[in-house]
Parts: C-alpha cells; sequence; structure tokens
C-alpha cells in the first residue's frame, strides 16, 4: 500500500473512486435517479483544476498497482474561517470500506495540513451519512452542529460540520 499526492494523470482514477462510492455510500440519502446517472468521469475537469492551479492538495491510495482512494484537503473555502484548513473529500472503492484504509488516508491528509501549520481543520458530511459520521468520531472528529443545505435533483440535503483541533486532539491513530 502507498499513498502519494495524486497528479493530473490520476484524474480518472479519482473521479471513478468518487463515483463509485458515491453509489455505494450515498443510497437511501441521495435520489436515487441521480446516483444511477452519475457518470465516473464526473469529477475529472473539476480535480484538473484543483491540481493544476493547486488549490486542493489531493493524495491517491494505490494497493497492488490499483488506485482504491484518495483524500483531498487544503485551505478553508469558508471566509468565516480563513486560517483553517479543510478536508473536502474523502473516499474509497466501496470494497475497501472498513479496512482501515480510510484511517490511513485521514491522517496523512491531518498530517500534512498540520505540516502546513493549520490548528484546525473541518469538513463536511452528510448529516445522514451515519458511516461516515461514524468514522470521523471515532477520530477524534467532533460535530459542531454548523448546518449547509444543499439540494439534489429537487431534494434538500443537509450536510453536519465536524471539527478537529491539532492542540487538543493527539492525531497518532495508534495512541
Amino acid at each position: 500500500m502507498k499513498i502519494r499526492k495524486a497528479t493530473i494523470e490520476d484524474v480518472n482514477d479519482i473521479s471513478r473512486i468518487h463515483a463509485l462510492s458515491w453509489k455505494f455510500a450515498y443510497r437511501g440519502i441521495i435520489p436515487q435517479a441521480f446516483l444511477d446517472e452519475l457518470k465516473e468521469d464526473y469529477w475529472e475537469a473539476a480535480f484538473v483544476a484543483w491540481i493544476k492551479d493547486n488549490v486542493l492538495t489531493t493524495q491517491i491510495l494505490v494497493e497492488k498497482g490499483k488506485a482504491i482512494g484518495c483524500v483531498a484537503y487544503g485551505k478553508s473555502r469558508d471566509k468565516s474561517l480563513p486560517d483553517w484548513g479543510e478536508i473536502v473529500s474523502l473516499y474509497l472503492l466501496p470494497e475497501y470500506f472498513g479496512k482501515d484504509y480510510g484511517n490511513k488516508l485521514l491522517h496523512s491528509a491531518l498530517a500534512d495540513l498540520k505540516e502546513s501549520g493549520y490548528e484546525s481543520i473541518f469538513l463536511w458530511v452528510l448529516k445522514d451519512n451515519q458511516r461516515a459520521r461514524g468514522f470521523y468520531e471515532k477520530n477524534g472528529m467532533g460535530c459542531n452542529n454548523d448546518e449547509y443545505v444543499l439540494e439534489i435533483m429537487g431534494q434538500q440535503l443537509i450536510d453536519v460540520r465536524y471539527v478537529y483541533a491539532f492542540n487538543s486532539i493527539n492525531t497518532n491513530p495508534n495512541a
């Protein structure tokens, strides 16, 4: 297993991982018609721009030569938290859920964010995504009850903010 910084050449894999993970993880949360129509190349253009323009750092996890997960993060996009870091996405291929790969990606991103000088980070999680919420809570993050409403195919969905402070929470997963 290897985690490395993603390049433009990885965007096909990154977008595919996102799409397949969405189709599995968001079943029963996001409208099924949206998931059914979601194409594997949906995020390619966005990741090309983000990587090319250094908007986000993206790391890709490779196991036996196959890209199986990715995490994207960087400076907060929330104007009210200008000094914070933000994890924008963390996805795995569904067959790798629950096998510690998500922990490895998360801790790699956290270490990089800490090294970049951030004292606190946040991320958004769909309120109804109990699996993801449990994952972040097990990794020392807490929901601060901030909410963001988004709409997909006419259905309103609520994201909740999870926060993490390096100075008060141990980032060592083995501690």
